[in-house]
């Protein structure tokens, strides 16, 4: 009877004690960029689930773009004691000195995504291939542009690129030259606004509502008496711009046949969009093998051990090259959403009807 009720004893402290058992692998604070994006979202929850079930507390914050307010919640997170920060920047070379705070206090940190800049004290990255993505993007837009338009050479195509202060936007854009470029220099592909190269044609903090506004510029400067047949566009928040502009003047409607326009992070307006024959292609990033990696990161660094990394020369911050984990990107058009993003279990055939 003693052992009995020992027994039952024992089983109602595990009951009572087993979430605090259950997250005590560490406290780990999240800094997200914004909520207006999907795939941010995305991320945060994939994240937060990921960590729970691994046994860690986590502290998961959004800046809404707001560099000071990101600041902010990464010294709050510094001064509750979290254990190690996984960092989204809004801007990646604002960061320093919270960072070398952060490194005063022993807290490790692992740039999400998006690389941090101008700081020793960054451990890891986890990311996927940025210049890759770009190379996808570029090849899609041109694969399009030849099954739409295969007898209107030269082919008409205006370029964007990403937010300035974000280091994934360079690797985007010149991913996706490496592809044009060849076809630019053998006179296939014209830019007939001559807008090239990140100064000109970047998109400060991915804005959907300046790439439509830059948009609406280029086609009344350069488009009323020839047509577009392509648009690169690096994201799919700026590619619902870019198309809304497109439509405004007829495209789509009519003889006016749609441009090829890319995109990436496979977020459900685009999705619906391509479905519609309207945007292209997206580039998928699957954000829980994103957090999987960041979880088994931040897992070794707690641990002292080395974290799986396939990458140790891409990434120079400028004070040091950062030791990465590069994941594989997927190019999507409508011929493989089923396959990609259903079939994976990512969306459901609800979520882009």
């Amino acid at each position: 009877m003693n052992i009995f009720k020992s027994m039952l004893a024992t089983t109602a402290l595990v009951a009572m004690t087993g979430g605090a058992w259950a997250q005590d692998a560490g406290y780990v604070g999240i800094a997200m960029p914004t909520k207006s994006s999907a795939r941010w979202i995305a991320d945060g929850d994939n994240m937060v689930k990921q960590f729970e079930e691994a046994g860690f507390k986590v502290d998961l914050q959004y800046a809404e773009d707001d560099i000071p307010n990101q600041l902010a919640q990464i010294e709050n997170m510094i001064t509750k004691g979290v254990d190690v920060l996984v960092i989204a920047a809004i801007d990646g070379t604002t960061l320093s000195n919270a960072l070398a705070n952060a490194a005063a206090a022993d807290i490790d940190v692992v740039a999400y995504d998006r690389l941090i800049r101008d700081s020793g004290d960054v451990s890891y990255y986890a990311t996927f291939d940025n210049f890759k993505v770009g190379v996808q993007q570029a090849t899609t837009l041109v694969d399009g542009l030849k099954e739409r338009f295969p007898d209107q050479k030269p082919w008409n195509v205006e370029l964007f690129g990403g937010s300035p202060d974000d280091n994934n936007a360079y690797f985007f854009y010149d991913g996706a030259m490496s592809v044009l470029q060849p076809l630019i220099d053998s006179g296939d592909i014209v830019i007939p606004s001559g807008q090239m190269g990140m100064d000109q044609v970047g998109t400060l903090r991915w804005d959907g509502s300046v790439a439509q506004a830059r948009m609406d510029n280029l086609l009344s400067a350069n488009y009323t008496d020839k047509p577009v047949h392509a648009v690169l566009s690096p994201y799919d928040g700026l590619s619902i711009g870019i198309l809304s502009s497109l439509k405004g003047v007829g495209y789509g409607s009519g003889d006016m046949k749609m441009p090829i326009v890319s995109g990436q992070d496979a977020e459900v307006p685009s999705v619906k969009s391509i479905m519609a024959d309207e945007q292209y292609s997206t580039i998928f990033k699957d954000t829980r093998e994103l957090a999987r990696v960041t979880v088994g990161m931040v897992e070794a660094l707690l641990n002292d051990s080395e974290p799986e990394i396939n990458d140790t020369e891409t990434y120079d911050n400028g004070v040091k090259v950062v030791p990465a984990y590069l994941l594989e990107p997927v190019a999507v058009t409508k011929d493989n959403i089923q396959s990609v993003l259903i079939d994976s279990g990512y969306y459901t055939e609800d979520q882009i009807k």
